[in-house]
């Protein structure tokens, strides 16, 4: 019997031999930097002459790593071997599923820096950011393994009729496509391939183009531990082209992704289309990200919510789809609250965190965010008032953007209703209480969102009102916890596929109830 699930602890970096531990994971993943890494379908290593570079966006001028530029045909082949291991692969013992994933998370937990420093280059997430995404991958490990092994015993659940002898089976679904993002990427890119796996299903991966190589090193500790060839296979390529033809492949059952609302609705309305051939509705687990906000009243502790706003504002860049891109505080504390969140903000440091380990602040992810990000900022000079920030570095430099914040924002402002997915807040004024719930809720998104009050029955009206999938008080509303927070959001963030909690892995399976007369 497995013990009780417990969250991985966090590195406390406070302690030098933490610190050297780190820094020695790193210059030994330095020493791997520029190899380049294959398609594996079916068990087989597929070399192809065209590749893409993955760059370290602290420095744009260095390739990472080098991968594969994968055509449809390449998705074909693999959802091909997915769909070929799928039929021994589903009648593996549940048992036997969960110990892959244990072996996993034990591996990992044994190479947690090596994965950590990965993300320290690959995407520019700071030490603690990518201690903590390695953390929560070895969590979804250990916590869907228990989940599987929790669902194997449904009958039990049954009510009991003297005259059948009944059970209830949770199997799997076939092949899924999974689409990770690059902003958890083993996090997120762990969680939805493990639930897939240990629900019995069979993976197509097609990680983000700015983060296979974390990717990869994840499929390798699969691969290594023995999991059947055809299993989990790995594609990479353009998103347009690979990702695609996974979501239209009359073989692919489900698809499982987490990204933009652009993308996410595309996959939703292509996956609803039956081929020619196909024998199934597929099925969407789509995490579309959010315009996240954290309403302050004037009852609240105006230290803890500056905080709050803060660390929910910019950590990681503000690239995360939990983030706190809205502060929406009542008009009689505003200034002060705004106040207090500038002198916060002026304290963070940005820089690279492969070079320096004190930043909090690395680079935004790519050319295409940079750009993006300072297109926003000019949009704000013209609908609010620049508090701090706004400036940024020379993008052959890294793609470094200082922490903005704009005062005034009115709530139907570009910048408070579009996702801007870099580390830009609106501070919004409301007369009220009632007014901030309002504001709140004005948006199409709904993933997450905090209060900071101390009125009780304000914050049940929030709990009843705010329309998010995942609520805070008097705390940050980034850092879910797996099993503590399950994590999905309403309306255009997605399909409130709770990753992380009870009933997360009913997504990759389908009941089937069967009686036999006594």
């Amino acid at each position: 019997m497995l013990p009780p699930f417990r969250n991985e602890p966090l590195t406390d970096f406070s302690r030098p031999e933490n610190q050297a531990a780190f820094q020695a994971a790193l210059d030994q993943v330095k020493q791997e930097i520029g190899r380049t890494y294959p398609l594996v379908i079916g068990g087989q290593r597929l070399e192809l002459q065209e590749t893409f570079p993955s760059l370290n966006p602290s420095q744009p001028s260095q390739a990472v790593a080098h991968f594969a530029n994968g055509a449809a045909s390449h998705a074909d082949q693999a959802i091909e071997a997915a769909a070929q291991a799928f039929e021994t692969w589903k009648s593996t013992p549940v048992a036997v599923r969960a110990r892959f994933l244990l072996d996993v998370a034990a591996e990992m937990r044994r190479r947690k820096h090596e994965f950590s420093a990965v993300m320290v280059l690959e995407v520019g997430k700071n030490r603690a950011e990518a201690d903590a995404d390695t953390a929560e991958a070895i969590d979804f490990l250990e916590y869907y393994a228990r989940q599987m092994m929790r669902l194997a015993d449904s009958s039990s659940q049954l009510v009991p009729f003297d005259a059948e002898h009944l059970g209830l089976y949770y199997i799997p679904l076939g092949v899924g496509a999974v689409i990770p993002p690059w902003n958890f990427p083993n996090a997120i890119t762990t969680g939805m391939t493990a639930a897939a796996i240990v629900a019995g299903n069979t993976v197509v991966l097609k990680p983000a183009e700015q983060s296979p190589w974390v990717a990869y090193k994840m499929c390798e500790l699969f691969w290594n531990a023995g999991l059947p060839a055809g299993v989990l296979n790995f594609v990479t390529g353009p998103g347009e082209v690979v990702g695609g033809r996974m979501v239209e492949h009359p073989k692919t059952r489900f698809i499982a992704f987490t990204g933009s609302r652009a993308v996410g609705t595309e996959i939703y309305e292509k996956a609803s289309r039956v081929q020619p051939g196909q024998l199934w509705l597929k099925r969407s687990i789509l995490e579309m990200g959010g315009k996240d906000a954290i309403i302050v009243d004037e009852t609240a502790d105006l230290e803890a919510a500056a905080e709050g706003i803060v660390t929910s504002a910019f950590g990681f860049q503000g690239q995360k789809c939990s983030a706190c891109s809205r502060a929406i505080i009542v008009n009689d504390v505003y200034e002060t609250v705004a106040e207090r969140v500038i002198a916060r903000t002026r304290r963070l440091t940005v820089g690279n965190p492969v070079e320096n380990p004190a930043v909090d602040l690395g680079p935004v992810i790519d050319q295409e965010a940079f750009d993006r990000i300072r297109q926003y900022i000019e949009i704000g000079h013209g609908e609010g008032e620049l508090l701090i920030g706004g400036g940024s570095s020379n993008p052959e430099d890294g793609y470094f953007v200082e922490p903005t914040i704009f005062g005034e924002v009115a709530p139907d402002a570009r910048l408070a209703q579009e996702e801007i997915f870099g580390p830009v807040l609106a501070l919004i004024r409301a007369r009220d209480f009632d007014h901030a719930l309002e504001i709140a809720n004005g948006t199409v998104y709904g993933l997450t969102g905090g209060v900071y009050s101390n009125d009780r029955l304000r914050l049940e009206r929030a709990r009843e009102e705010f329309h998010v999938g995942n609520l805070y008080f008097n705390r940050k509303i980034t850092g879910a916890q797996v099993g503590v927070h399950p994590f999905g959001g309403f309306n255009m963030s997605g399909t409130d596929s709770k990753a992380g909690g009870p009933d997360y892995l009913l997504l990759f399976t389908q009941a089937k109830s069967v009686a036999e007369r006594l």
